[in-house]
């Protein structure tokens, strides 16, 4: 077992602790400025980051010093309103790197919203990343890139990072599938009696900031993919590397737990979940929260 999976399993064990959000000191990057750094400060640039022939809305969050520094991309939900920004300060903070952009047709980016392209956007920023123009632009560690995603995002993440087994870790805050557990089991012929309550429910979260889309569009892309967009279909590419999966009272934590449980049973060691009583958007446990994901990517800090 090498250093790093020592910390690794040390540290996930003490997030599987039930008194790890009452009796874990705060990370000091929840409360405390880095020192300035006048030849390298911290900033923020706003780019559009070219994907798929749409050029998108984003944002970096570059940390102090010249680096290189590991970096997260930061992948929001659906329709997108809770941005959690407040985790790239944190994450800025402690020295990474973070990357915020608005998928495809999502909130004035251009193009067409859909899960796929979400999934295809999170990729192509992976890729920006790596190239080494932009690494070096931006101070990037193009070899320690995490995943990081909340509800939608985390289904995004969970996806994406799958695909890439160069991701180095992949954290998911309210994952979701969003209604394929629901479905999944049927099947594939009978699968469309789903079609209107999915839709139903997508409309119900709000539609305007989306372009190019609508709630039976996404639903029938849902069903289409149910099969190879299954949470527990992904558990043997997701044993390699530490997966956080955050879960709240949002009725998403059994889910999230089925993953957790298949990712071990297919051999995975480095997967844990913690769990907030609060709500979806974590809104009275957002210090919890940054505390959680800052000790998840810990290992990852102390290469």
């Amino acid at each position: 077992m090498t250093r790093y999976s020592i910390a690794a399993a040390v540290l996930f064990a003490a997030l599987a602790s039930p008194a790890f959000s009452q009796t874990a000191p705060l990370n000091p990057a929840i409360a405390t400025d880095p020192a300035p750094d006048a030849s390298h400060p911290a900033k923020m640039e706003s780019f559009q980051l070219p994907s798929h022939g749409a050029q998108l809305n984003a944002l970096m969050y570059i940390a102090a010093g010249a680096g290189p520094h590991p970096t997260v991309v930061l992948l929001k939900g659906f329709p997108g309103n809770e941005k959690n920004l407040d985790l790239a300060q944190v994450l800025r903070r402690a020295g990474w790197n973070v990357l915020y952009f608005d998928y495809r047709g999502s909130w004035g980016s251009p193009g067409d919203f859909s899960f796929t392209h979400s999934i295809e956007d999170a990729q192509a920023a992976v890729a920006w990343l790596r190239d080494p123009a932009n690494a070096a632009k931006y101070r990037v560690d193009p070899q320690t890139l995490v995943l990081v995603g909340h509800s939608m995002g985390g289904f995004v993440a969970l996806e994406a990072g799958a695909q890439d087994p160069s991701i180095k870790a992949i954290i998911g805050i309210s994952a979701a599938d969003m209604g394929i557990s629901s479905v999944v089991h049927l099947p594939p012929g009978s699968r469309t009696v789903a079609a209107a309550p999915i839709a139903n429910s997508l409309a119900a979260e709000g539609m305007a900031p989306l372009a190019g889309t609508s709630p039976e569009m996404l639903s029938g892309e849902l069903l289409k993919n149910a099969t190879q967009w299954n949470f527990v279909s992904l558990a043997p590419r997701l044993t390699t590397r530490p997966v956080l999966l955050v879960t709240s009272n949002d009725g998403l934590r059994s889910l999230n737990e089925a993953l957790v449980a298949a990712i071990q049973q297919a051999g995975g060691k480095q997967v844990i979940t913690v769990h907030f009583d609060t709500d979806h958007g974590y809104s009275d446990h957002r210090i919890a929260l940054e505390s959680a994901v800052l000790d998840g990517l810990a290992p990852l800090s102390q290469r």
